[in-house]
């Protein structure tokens, strides 16, 4: 069994793993965070009919399981955020689409506000990424990331919509 195989029957049969490398999305070849938002915008579309509260809710426990999932699978891992861990991206596009304007349109720009931040990661998204250690590290730049779309986000729907 190569080291590839290896890793993806490892990841895919730990529930913990499972979970942080996205239903199995960060083990895509190339850009695994894009293809764990990608499982995240899937995942958006069933619960976007939820109303506020519970939508809020249901991101707050994303973000707070997560601090515990990535922080344990990166320590089963051996790595401080290994790059196929999306759960991180799951957060940060829930995040983003919190009281998003409804439409297709919306979870685009969501998607590609919240890839844009994650990657170029201004100040205080980059500090963050540097400075906090654990599963709080690794959720924590996200979450930043998606904090910081969602103001975006929230800015271009007052001007095109309201």
């Amino acid at each position: 069994m190569s080291q590839k195989q290896l890793q993806a029957s490892t990841i895919l049969s730990s529930p913990v793993h499972f979970l942080a490398f996205g239903f199995g999305s960060g083990l895509a070849p190339k850009a695994p965070g894009t293809a764990g938002t990608i499982v995240a915008v899937l995942l958006y579309l069933l619960c976007q009919s939820l109303d506020l509260l519970s939508y809020s809710l249901l991101t707050a426990a994303i973000c707070i399981a997560g601090v515990w999932i990535c922080g344990k699978s990166s320590e089963m891992l051996g790595v401080h955020d290994h790059g196929g861990i999306v759960w991180d991206e799951f957060a940060g596009y829930f995040v983003t689409m919190i009281a998003a304007p409804p439409g297709w349109v919306w979870i685009v720009v969501g998607f590609i506000l919240f890839r844009l931040f994650d990657i170029l990661k201004p100040w205080p998204i980059e500090w963050a990424d540097q400075h906090v250690d654990g599963g709080l590290g690794i959720m924590l730049d996200d979450i930043l990331a998606g904090l910081a779309s969602f103001a975006v986000l929230q800015i271009l729907a007052y001007f095109f919509i309201y």
